[in-house]
């Protein structure tokens, strides 16, 4: 891994005059939905931004391709091995951070940081008392809960959203959990992921996804007027994988040709492989294990729903999270049946791009299904409408309408 000083020379070349520093602990090509949605946030402004974030895997030549210029900092997993390695981690995210945070400001004598996360917010505390800059705060859901775990801690994440110039939540339900726990003047943004095509491999030279559906499809003997349920998801009990798998007999019943495919690994796929063959269904139920993106694209071109119906008890399952995959299924123009709950009322509208039902009706569950499965043009309404939804963003250079000096 290059540092900091030996960086400086080639980075200088690719930015003229970066003026907004992005913190991160997780930034590209490590992958993981922060990185992903920071990732995206930079390609809106390269010639703007500074990445300052920790180290991973590949991560030298993913940063010499960038337009920006992107600075890491140690990672003690490398060096330290695995647990231990694990157990330094958040303490040298907080002190690396900082120090060359300080260290970068007096080479780009940059106006304003942007905090990809609320993990680690001490550092971005103390930073704010000590260079003239001003910062943004990212929020995501479950940064956010760790973050007022701790009464002590609460209190000093409460004093870093009162020195913010603002914040910036991913999703609606985000801010509102926000405004119910704190009681803050400071401004706040709900900024929505996007899709990067790039992440799929897809760019204007991509294969055609008629060709990658029939691949997909071939792969796991999937007649070509089948209808296909997907899934995208670790498989953990919450996901209610298993409440799809049990709809599956029932529209069988009915004279649905239908198939169930699954991405994903996790501690209930035997469980829900058991179910499958309790239900004589397996021969319908594709487990496909992990999916690298770069391959996903042909499982949402051979797919004709996208379903996943979170279940949980917990009070803070409006911060399950955004909720990409279904973003993602409705950038491939595939409707999507999801859960009604908070946390995706902003990326599934109710018939119009998906069908949002209680998880734990299953009557309304089964309505859902049989509506999508035996109404062709239905799906496609809603698969069209959900393309269309997919292409909206709103862009971070938004947050400084009014806040540039």
């Amino acid at each position: 891994m290059e540092q900091v000083s030996q960086l400086a020379t080639k980075t200088r070349e690719k930015t003229a005059s970066p003026d907004i520093l992005v913190i991160s602990r997780l930034f590209l090509p490590k992958e993981a939905v922060i990185g992903e949605y920071l990732y995206n946030r930079c390609l809106q402004d390269p010639e703007e931004v500074i990445v300052l974030t920790a180290s991973c895997a590949g991560d030298q030549v993913f940063d010499q391709a960038q337009q920006f210029p992107v600075y890491r900092w140690p990672n003690p997993r490398y060096w330290l091995g695995g647990f231990l390695g694990r157990l330094l981690q958040p303490g040298f995210n907080l002190v690396w951070s900082f120090v060359l945070a300080i260290k970068l400001y007096f080479r780009y004598r940059y106006s304003y940081i942007e905090w990809g996360h609320s993990y680690d917010f001490p550092a971005l505390l103390l930073l704010s008392y000590i260079l003239p800059v001003r910062f943004f705060i990212y929020l995501h859901g479950k940064d956010l809960m760790c973050a007022v775990r701790n009464p002590l801690w609460r209190s000093l994440f409460q004093l870093t959203l009162k020195r913010s110039a603002g914040i910036v939540c991913n999703s609606s339900a985000t801010q509102d959990y926000l405004r119910n726990t704190f009681r803050l003047q400071t401004p706040t943004h709900v900024i929505h992921p996007v899709v990067r095509p790039e992440k799929f491999g897809l760019d204007n030279n991509s294969r055609n996804l008629d060709e990658l559906r029939s691949q997909v499809r071939q792969t796991y003997n999937i007649p070509p007027t089948s209808v296909v349920i997907l899934s995208v998801g670790r498989l953990v009990k919450h996901k209610s994988f298993d409440r799809v798998i049990e709809n599956l007999p029932l529209l069988l019943t009915i004279g649905v040709d239908v198939h169930y495919v699954i991405c994903g690994q996790g501690p209930c796929e035997s469980e829900l492989k058991s179910l499958a063959q309790r239900l004589r269904v397996d021969q319908r139920v594709h487990f496909a294990g992990y999916i690298p993106s770069q391959e996903l694209a042909g499982y949402y071109a051979a797919c004709d729903i996208f379903a996943m119906l979170t279940l949980s008890k917990k009070a803070t399952s409006v911060l399950e999270g955004f909720g990409i995959v279904y973003l993602e299924a409705s950038y491939f123009g595939k409707p999507v049946i999801a859960s009604r709950y908070p946390a995706l009322i902003d990326v599934v509208h109710h018939e119009q791009n998906g069908l949002l039902v209680n998880p734990r009706s299953g009557y309304e569950v089964f309505q859902a299904f049989k509506q999508l499965c035996q109404d062709q043009q239905f799906r496609e309404k809603l698969g069209r409408q959900g393309k269309e939804l997919a292409k909206h963003r709103t862009l971070h250079r938004s947050l400084y309408v009014g806040n540039r000096e």
